[in-house]
């Protein structure tokens, strides 16, 4: 066990602490102390942990496979406190990050629900500071890789920006004047579920229509396979790379064909580009941000869908060549913006847990001057 994890207080201070980080409202990034810090980012395959200093870098990174979603959320925790207790052995850790992909209620300690882990109104916070011993915080994945990019990466010098990631699904995250904008409930940012097509392909969460059946990793990899299941002329490039069996259809090759110059390819990625600039053009109708960040493993495709749909942001937007218009970026932080954004949350809570870990230790003093009179 390393020392720092020794030394930690534990008992009622701790957790009058924990209960007291998570409940403010604003606590500024410039005032938080420059600490080392582990962010996690979870997701449906992958726990990925790094210890991240103040300026962004990561120091030092682990990853494993996600449990299966069919055993009990103790299993995730196991394997999240023996990542961070590995990283601790190496570093001193000051808290703990977590950027899970869910629902986080607005307190930031509960995941309200995960669709790829069997976590349901889950108290992961408290549960996970319980065993590490250090000041733990819980927000979503898009709001953690926002948060990375706006101080580290794309984002950086934006008052109101607006990220959008696509992967499997659509995530998103609204930033103003440096703070993230969670909602009332905690759950802000949930793109992917607007409706842009009424009756129109149905999706996981109950609804049709929704945003990511057009526009996501599985649209685009929907599209390539229904074509080369078919048998389509324009799809004999992909059949023969994947030598006919169509399951291994996956949008990494999707990708790289399209740089190849394969045509369909090329164009599945403008359809899911332009379908991106018609929902990025509804959320700048609503929330109006300076800037557009575009992560996920799809934006891999940079202009290959950035392209298509810087242009049909421009045909879409209301009041169009009467307005300003947002930038559309690429996020530049790649899979380690939800961990760095994590992390660097964390260094918050961080502040006020040393200041309560100060004031036991005076406590203490006090008590060992005044008993030994």
């Amino acid at each position: 066990m390393s020392t720092y994890r020794e030394r930690v207080p534990r008992g009622p201070a701790r957790a009058t602490v924990l209960r007291t980080a998570g409940t403010r409202a604003r606590r500024s990034h410039l005032t938080a102390p420059r600490v080392p810090t582990v962010g996690i980012d979870i997701g449906g395959t992958k726990v990925m942990a790094g210890v991240v200093d103040a300026d962004g870098a990561i120091l030092e990174q682990v990853r494993t496979e996600t449990p299966d979603k069919s055993k009990s959320p103790k299993v995730v925790e196991d394997t999240i406190t023996e990542l961070v207790l590995d990283l601790s052995d190496r570093h001193d850790v000051h808290a703990v990050g977590i950027g899970a992909a869910g629902w986080v209620d607005a307190d930031r300690s509960n995941v309200l629900f995960a669709p790829h882990l069997n976590w349901r109104n889950e108290p992961l916070r408290d549960r996970l500071a319980g065993r590490l011993a250090v000041p733990v915080m819980v927000d979503n994945d898009a709001n953690a890789a926002a948060w990375a990019e706006w101080r580290f990466g794309a984002g950086r010098g934006e008052d109101h920006l607006v990220m959008i990631t696509l992967g499997t699904g659509i995530g998103g995250a609204i930033l103003e004047d440096g703070q993230v904008k969670r909602g009332k409930y905690g759950v802000a940012g949930e793109f992917g579920h607007m409706q842009v097509v009424p009756g129109g392909h149905r999706c996981p969460c109950g609804n049709r229509g929704c945003w990511e059946q057009y526009s996501s990793g599985n649209a685009l990899v929907r599209e390539a396979r229904e074509l080369a299941a078919a048998d389509s002329p324009v799809a004999y490039n992909i059949i023969e790379r994947v030598k006919g069996n169509v399951p291994e259809i996956t949008g990494p090759l999707i990708t790289e064909l399209a740089r190849e110059g394969d045509a369909m390819c090329v164009e599945l990625l403008a359809e899911i580009g332009q379908w991106l600039g018609v929902g990025i053009a509804n959320l700048a109708a609503a929330l109006d941000p300076s800037c557009f960040v575009i992560g996920g493993g799809v934006s891999a495709a940079d202009d290959l869908l950035i392209g298509p749909a810087t242009d049909a942001f421009r045909r879409t937007l209301t009041g169009r060549g009467y307005r300003p218009e947002a930038r559309i970026v690429k996020a530049q932080l790649g899979p380690e913006a939800g961990m760095v954004g994590a992390a660097d949350l964390a260094r918050l809570v961080a502040r006020r847990f040393r200041r309560a870990n100060r004031r036991r230790v005076e406590r203490y003093e006090r008590y060992e001057r005044t008993g030994r009179r």
